[in-house]
């Protein structure tokens, strides 16, 4: 099964959480529930992206 969403792209949905953003407005964009939502941030949380945005 092929993942739907890059590493990058969840870190930074998170990231977005953490800065204020609402979850069900992240899932919405994304397409997700947020149930998936939690369940990438258990996994993920804490780490960075290993890229510049800028």
């Amino acid at each position: 099964m092929k993942k739907r969403y890059s590493e990058e792209q969840i870190i930074k949905a998170i990231k977005e959480h953490e800065a204020g953003a609402k979850v069900d407005e992240i899932c919405r964009r994304m397409g997700i529930s947020s149930g998936t939502f939690y369940n990438w941030r258990s996994k993920y949380a804490g780490m960075e992206v290993n890229a510049c945005f800028g």
